[in-house]
């Protein structure tokens, strides 16, 4: 697995990445690169291509990984950026990110597959280079279990399709899924047969979903900014109804969802937070965090969701209750 690492380290080339993706074939979510530099005669038995290892065992790897290397990158491209440059591109993308954001630059770069669009690098393209190079399949390591966290994140958000088991991949459950619920906004768009089950504004509101998708709306924002998701709709007896419990920088997150709506002349009210409210809201924190022992400060947002046409606006108003 050192044979193509070995032969430049012989040449005296001191950094070479290793990159691979992950995501290129489902229907949802983003395709996710990454980049991975190891020290010479480094030694990680058990790492190999991705696919070959067991979900249990890649987290394991990864940590390894993480721990042996010289640097890591990674890169993602989103599903808007899928339907918009297709999925090569967009793959292309999320690889040239990874490299960017290694800490340290590479000499050359070894990249699983056919020669890629990654430009200002050397670069040897090895066929199935992910059981033939350790820094490809490490690579593969982590760009797969970076986009299987963030499709289980996707999960607590969308329960309805599955993704913590098929992690947006077509089976036939998941198909089955998509037509009942229609898609969800991290399906692309132009992937079959997504464009044929879109929902329509009036079928989101005749079947009293406005208010549920910006609730998930809001929720896949806060995963792309770097929130670890941890429940949504969490209702509390007698207080009401927490949106979205995130967490990030070791901050509990305690979000209220605020839809705001110009299709069809529908419009709500900007948030308002009275006295009262905001009293209901630290019971139902202090609540929330002794129930499941959670020693975390804490700070509550607005997150006001506009859809009208394109993509949704969205603003944060962060920690509202910061002068009580």
């Amino acid at each position: 697995m050192l044979e193509f690492e070995q032969k430049y380290w012989k040449k005296g080339v001191k950094f070479i990445a290793g990159i691979d993706e992950a995501g290129r074939g489902p229907l949802a979510g983003p395709v996710v690169a990454a980049a991975v530099i190891f020290p010479h005669n480094i030694h990680l038995p058990g790492v190999k291509d991705s696919k070959q290892v067991s979900e249990k065992k890649r987290e394991i790897l990864f940590d390894k990984i993480y721990n042996s290397a010289i640097a890591v990158g990674i890169g993602l491209a989103h599903e808007d950026v899928i339907d918009a440059n297709n999925i090569l591109q967009a793959t292309y993308q999320s690889m040239r990110q990874s490299v960017n954001c290694l800490s340290v630059k590479p000499e050359i770069i070894l990249v699983d597959g056919r020669r890629a669009e990654i430009n200002d690098y050397d670069q040897e393209s090895i066929i199935d280079g992910d059981k033939k190079s350790l820094s490809i399949a490490a690579a593969s390591i982590i760009a797969k279990v970076t986009r299987d966290r963030i499709m289980r994140q996707y999960d607590i958000i969308f329960p309805e399709y599955g993704f913590s088991r098929h992690k947006g991949y077509g089976t036939k459950q998941h198909i089955e899924n998509i037509v009942f619920c229609k898609a969800s906004p991290v399906h692309r768009k132009t992937f079959n047969p997504i464009p044929s089950h879109l929902p329509s504004f009036a079928f989101l509101k005749r079947n009293h979903r406005l208010s549920k998708l910006g609730v998930q709306i809001a929720g896949c924002h806060l995963i792309r900014t770097g929130h670890k998701v941890i429940e949504i709709n969490y209702n509390i007896e007698n207080l009401g109804r927490l949106d979205i419990i995130s967490c990030i920088n070791e901050i509990l997150v305690l979000s209220e969802v605020k839809l705001q709506t110009n299709v069809n002349n529908v419009n709500s009210s900007p948030a308002i937070i009275t006295t009262s409210k905001k009293d209901r809201i630290i019971n139902a924190v202090e609540r929330y965090t002794s129930f499941h022992d959670i020693d975390l400060s804490y700070r509550f947002d607005v997150i006001e969701v506009s859809l009208g046409k394109g993509r949704p606006d969205i603003k944060i108003s962060e920690d509202i209750l910061a002068d009580d």
